[in-house]
C-alpha cells in the first residue's frame, strides 16, 4: 500500500536531520550547545571532547583540567571558530600547531592557567585574532617571534604574570602590532622600562598602555612619562595613580611616581609637555599627539589665530597627510602657542603645543661664543701689556754705572748727558762761562734745556785725551721725550 504523503513527508525530514547530525556531530557529553555556542564550563574534562560540531562558532572549556594542548585537540578543520576559551584549566603546554586548524579565531582566552614560557610562532597561525587574554599565568619568558603574524591583534593582556622583560621594541615602529591598542604589562616584574621609546609611542596607545604594580626603578625619566599621562588624563595613568610606585635606592618600600616631584634624592622637576625648540630659518614640524582613533578631520591653529586647513598663502605652513603642521623658514614671529584640534567618531580633543624659535641660527650660539672669547682674551691681554710697560720697562737712569760719580753741576747740558767723561779739566776757566751761557739761550722743549747753536770748538788740546765731539742739542730732547717707546 501506498504511504500517505504526509507520513512520507515526516520520514524524509527525520533522514535528514539523522544525515545532518553525522556530518555536523552532535552535542558532546556534559556540554550544552546553543545554536552555534558551544559550552563545556566546569564539565570535569581532561580533554578536549570530540567530535565536536563543524558548525561551532564559541567554544568555553574553562573551569576544567585540560592541561595540554596538543596540535590534534580538532581533528577536523573548525572554519567557523571565532572564540576559544580555555581559562583556569591549569593548562601548561600548547603545540605551536595548536590553533592551524582554526585560522579565524578572533578571540583566544588563555588566562589562569600555568602556562610559563611564550615560544616562537605560537601564534603565527592566528592572522585574525584580535583579543588575547593571558593573564594570570607563570609567564617569565616571551619570545620576541610570539606574536608574528598577528596584524590584527587590538588587545594583549599580559598581566600578572613573572615577565621581568617584555619585548617592547615590537611597539617600536608600529610595523609587527600595528592595530594594537591596549597592551597589560601590569603586575608583573619589570624593574626598567625604555622611557624614551614609551614616550614616543602614539598617545592613543600609551592611554591604554598598564604598567602599574611593577617594582620599577625611580627616576625622572619615569617620573617625566608618569606626570605626562597625568596631564594628558591618559586612562592608564588616571585610573591606577595609586598602584604605579617605584623604588628608591635607599628604601625599602615602594613610594608613589608622583611623589618623586622635589623629593629627595631624585628631586624631579616637571617637564612642560610638547615644548619644541628651534632656530631662526629651520623647518620644524608639530606633530598632533591625540588619543583618538578614527580621527575625521582636524585643523591648526596658529599663534595669531590662524587656521591652518591647508597649505598657507604665505608658503610658510602646510597641513601633511599625517595631521602634523610643518613650519619652514622659522620667523621669530612663529613662536607661541600652536592649537589642534581633532574630531573623533564619539570625542572631541585639543592639543597644544608650544614653540619656541631662539634669535640666531642653528650656529648662532657658537659664533656668539667665539666672539665673546676673542674679546676677552684681547682685553686680557691688553691689560697684561699694560702692566708690563708700566713694570717690567727697564730705567735707563739705572743702567748708569754706580761707581761713577755724578757730574758737577756747572757741566754743560751736551756732556752731561751724552758724555760719560768729564768735559772739562780743572782750572779750565772758560768752560763754566760756555755752560752758562748754553743755559742763557733758553729752555726747550717741555721745560728741558736746549742749547741755542752749536757751541765754538775751543783751541787743541794736546794730550791723551782726544777732543770731544759735540752732540747735536736735539738729540736731549729726542732721549727725554714723553712720547713712550712702544
Amino acid at each position: 500500500p501506498v504511504a500517505p504523503l504526509p507520513l512520507l513527508s515526516l520520514l524524509l525530514l527525520s533522514l535528514l536531520l539523522s544525515l545532518e547530525g553525522c556530518s555536523g556531530g552532535s552535542c558532546p557529553p556534559r556540554c550544552v550547545c546553543a545554536s552555534n555556542i558551544l559550552s563545556c564550563s566546569q564539565a570535569v574534562l581532561s580533554t578536549v571532547p570530540a567530535p565536536l560540531p563543524r558548525f561551532t562558532a564559541v567554544l568555553d572549556l574553562s573551569h576544567n583540567n585540560v592541561t595540554r594542548l596538543r596540535a590534534d585537540w580538532a581533528p577536523g578543520r573548525l572554519a567557523h571558530l571565532h572564540a576559544l576559551l580555555l581559562s583556569h584549566n591549569g593548562l601548561s603546554f600548547v603545540s605551536t600547531e595548536a590553533f592551524a586548524h582554526v585560522p579565524h579565531l578572533r578571540h583566544l582566552d588563555l588566562s589562569s592557567n600555568r602556562l610559563r614560557v611564550l615560544e616562537e610562532n605560537l601564534f603565527s597561525d592566528l592572522a585574525e585574532l584580535e583579543v588575547l587574554l593571558l593573564y594570570n599565568n607563570e609567564i617569565s619568558t616571551v619570545d620576541r617571534t610570539a606574536f608574528e603574524n598577528l596584524g590584527r591583534l587590538r588587545k594583549l593582556y599580559l598581566g600578572q604574570n613573572r615577565i621581568a622583560r617584555f619585548p617592547l621594541e615590537l611597539l617600536r615602529d608600529g610595523s609587527r602590532l600595528p592595530q594594537l591598542t591596549l597592551l597589560d604589562l601590569s603586575a608583573n616584574r619589570l624593574h626598567n622600562v625604555p622611557v624614551g621609546e614609551l614616550q614616543a609611542l602614539p598617545a592613543w596607545l600609551r592611554d591604554r598602555l598598564y604598567l602599574h604594580g611593577n617594582p620599577l626603578a625611580c627616576s625622572c625619566p619615569l617620573f617625566q612619562l608618569v606626570a605626562r599621562g597625568r596631564r594628558r588624563r591618559l586612562s592608564a595613568v588616571v585610573d591606577f595613580e595609586e598602584e604605579l610606585r617605584c623604588l628608591l635606592p635607599s628604601a625599602s618600600a615602594p613610594v608613589g611616581i608622583q611623589a618623586l616631584a622635589g623629593r629627595q634624592p631624585l628631586n624631579c622637576s616637571e617637564a612642560r609637555e610638547a615644548v619644541l625648540e628651534a632656530h631662526l630659518g629651520d623647518t620644524v614640524t608639530l606633530s598632533c599627539d591625540t588619543r583618538l582613533r578614527g580621527v575625521r578631520h582636524r585643523h591648526w591653529v596658529t599663534p595669531g589665530g590662524e587656521r591652518v586647513l591647508e597649505e598657507a598663502a604665505n608658503g610658510s605652513a602646510a597641513l601633511l597627510a599625517n595631521g602634523s603642521l610643518q613650519l619652514r623658514a622659522l620667523r621669530p614671529e612663529d613662536a607661541g602657542t600652536y592649537a589642534c584640534w581633532v574630531a573623533g567618531p564619539l570625542l572631541n580633543e585639543t592639543l597644544y603645543v608650544e614653540l619656541l624659535v631662539h634669535n640666531f641660527t642653528l650656529h648662532g650660539p657658537h659664533d656668539t661664543l667665539n666672539t665673546a672669547y676673542t674679546t676677552l682674551v684681547g682685553c686680557i691681554l691688553s691689560v697684561v701689556l699694560v702692566l708690563i710697560y708700566l713694570y717690567l720697562t727697564p730705567c735707563r737712569c739705572c743702567c748708569r754705572g754706580a761707581e761713577k760719580p755724578p757730574a758737577p753741576r756747572d757741566d754743560s747740558i751736551n756732556s752731561s748727558v751724552l758724555s760719560t767723561t768729564p768735559n772739562h779739566a780743572a782750572g779750565d776757566p772758560e768752560e763754566p762761562a760756555r755752560s752758562r751761557s748754553a743755559s742763557a739761550n733758553g729752555a726747550g722743549q717741555n721745560g728741558r734745556f736746549k742749547a741755542g747753536g752749536t757751541p765754538q770748538p775751543g783751541p787743541p788740546r794736546h794730550g791723551p785725551k782726544v777732543q770731544r765731539k759735540v752732540s747735536d742739542p736735539d738729540s736731549v730732547s729726542s732721549v727725554f721725550s714723553d712720547t713712550p717707546i712702544v
